[in-house]
């Protein structure tokens, strides 16, 4: 269920940088989430109402997902995180950006996992390993910034779920397969996919228009996922394949197919190759060394 709170982003209110991400709208990630100015539980008991109705769902997972939600005092995120413990509410996910969780931060929510007795997984927006990707869609972190937050994160026994856009017009198949690499390196608990959508009114859009950037084709998405899936660790967890966003909102989001169609093409693809997630993932723990340690 996604939680709206009041937040935005470093590069968004001068700290690192204005304007936000190239491909990020004013709504940031919340096309379908409530009011900001609702309160946390108001926005959970509603949410769960109607999830209820609509999947007969019992238990739910509280989803802090809009812009940079640890972008904040420790103190503050500690109110609204207790606020989301309520009955029913087995996990919360924080979604936030690499250069935004200190130790403080991970102190008072490990506190807060402790005294509730709630799992807790933190949502880290890398979207690419390619720093020259993340300059160009004014990202305002490198990859360096990632990988030292998974680090901390994970010492404090947290789970990772990092969030990857694909198809990013500057990126290559060997930044699709380092993605996978860098990920399972830094042993991520989950990853969530996404492909490439262009919101109205956002810089990138504007180039778009422009013809200053080309799109990756829905057939070389498609290709970029399995070759992202075989060389990703079999032990993560992938959440997702693919995004979706309104059409209202977007000029172009997922080449005007279903997600779910896309998804399917992904899956019928594979099996029709006879491949799978960790096809390829053999390249860790001493690969060049593993002829001198056989018996």
């Amino acid at each position: 269920m996604p939680v709206n709170l009041p937040v935005t982003c470093p590069n968004r209110d001068g700290e690192l940088g204005t304007g936000g991400c190239t491909f990020c709208g004013e709504k940031g990630a919340g096309f379908e989430s409530l009011p900001s100015f609702m309160p946390v539980r108001e926005q959970l008991e509603k949410n769960m109402g109607y999830i209820r109705g609509k999947y007969n769902a019992v238990k739910f997972i509280a989803y802090f997902q809009n812009f940079s939600n640890t972008y904040l005092e420790p103190a503050v995120l500690m109110e609204y995180l207790t606020d989301a413990c309520i009955d029913d509410v087995v996990e919360i996910y924080v979604s936030t950006r690499p250069d935004c969780i200190s130790d403080r931060h991970l102190d008072a929510v490990k506190k807060i996992q402790e005294d509730k007795r709630i799992s807790v997984t933190f949502e880290i927006g890398l979207q690419t390993v390619n720093y020259h990707s993340l300059d160009k869609v004014n990202r305002g972190h490198s990859l360096a910034e990632f990988i030292d937050c998974v680090l901390r994160v994970k010492s404090f026994g947290f789970d990772v779920c990092s969030h990857v856009i694909l198809d990013l017009p500057w990126d290559n198949m060997l930044d699709v397969i380092e993605n996978a690499k860098i990920n399972s390196a830094l042993r991520v608990t989950q990853v969530k996919l996404h492909s490439l959508y262009i919101v109205k009114g956002t810089p990138m859009a504007e180039a778009f228009l422009r013809d200053e950037i080309r799109l990756v084709s829905m057939d070389g998405y498609i290709e970029r996922v399995i070759a992202f899936l075989e060389y990703l660790s079999p032990e993560i967890v992938v959440q997702r394949l693919i995004g979706r966003a309104p059409e209202e909102e977007t000029l172009l989001a997922n080449w005007n197919t279903s997600w779910w169609k896309v998804r399917d093409m992904i899956e019928a693809r594979m099996e029709e190759r006879g491949t799978w997630q960790g096809k390829k993932s053999d390249y860790l723990g001493g690969k060049a060394v593993r002829k001198f340690l056989r018996e």
